[in-house]
């Protein structure tokens, strides 16, 4: 393992510790139940990826180490991330995001494809609150619980240089407010979800902005409970809060 510098640039130290964290996800096995079921998963495989080999393992955070974007989701998609090994890529869920983040200037390109294709995000970091993909697509509280060490590592890792969080649905909602809280930062108000509402976090003079949205999940977007316009609200709205802060 390759040592940094004390006195490197603050890019390379935080690009050391996000491949840190993402080594200590991969080696996960603090829930057996959930290893097991993604490694069955990538055994089985679904009929039209029977030719691919599957990911199978935790799956850590994605994009930039100096991000002042962080967005907490859910949990890796059983035949989504869990197939490909990359945060929010191989489903429906991925191209909904990926293109409003390349609308909105956090990703260099709208499409994910394979994991050469040149995907490169900017100020943007994905997490999630959950790294197995569990059954169901539905997290037990203890599970979410026993994997918080993780979105914790994630959240130091952005901390001092982060300005918007954006959490997708309520469960990454609610994830991301009680880590938050969990680090000393303070809501004014109760910071209750809702599709596009935004709160304001403070912690020792430092305002924090959190923006939640509707999970750009199929079922979601295919019923137009979210559509495109709304979920671009969103990112530009982030954008606005990021590029303030410049």
């Amino acid at each position: 393992m390759k040592t940094v510098p004390r006195d490197a640039d603050p890019a390379t130290k935080a690009r050391a510790a996000f491949e840190r964290n993402a080594r200590s996800v991969i080696a996960c096995h603090r829930c057996p139940d959930l290893r097991e079921y993604i490694a069955q998963v990538a055994h089985e495989k679904r009929r039209a990826y029977r030719d691919q080999t599957y990911w199978g393992k935790p799956v850590p955070a994605l994009g930039d180490p100096m991000a002042r974007l962080l967005i907490v989701g859910l949990a890796p998609g059983a035949h989504g991330s869990n197939r490909t090994g990359r945060m929010f890529t191989g489903d429906a869920s991925g191209r909904w995001l990926f293109r409003a983040l390349h609308r909105a200037g956090f990703a260099n390109q709208p499409t994910w494809e394979r994991p050469d294709d040149g995907l490169q995000l900017t100020d943007c970091m994905i997490t999630a609150a959950l790294r197995c993909a569990p059954p169901g697509n539905k997290p037990k509280p203890h599970q979410l619980a026993t994997c918080s060490v993780h979105l914790a590592a994630d959240f130091a890792l952005v901390e001092p240089r982060l300005r918007v969080v954006v959490s997708l649905g309520a469960i990454g909602h609610r994830a991301a407010v009680k880590m938050l809280e969990s680090r000393d930062w303070r809501f004014a108000k109760r910071p209750i979800f809702g599709h596009a509402a935004e709160h304001v976090a403070t912690r020792e003079g430092r305002t924090l902005y959190v923006i939640c949205t509707y999970h750009p999940s199929q079922q979601n977007t295919s019923t137009k409970v979210l559509t495109e316009p709304m979920f671009d609200a969103v990112w530009t709205r982030a954008r606005e809060l990021v590029d303030a802060t410049l």
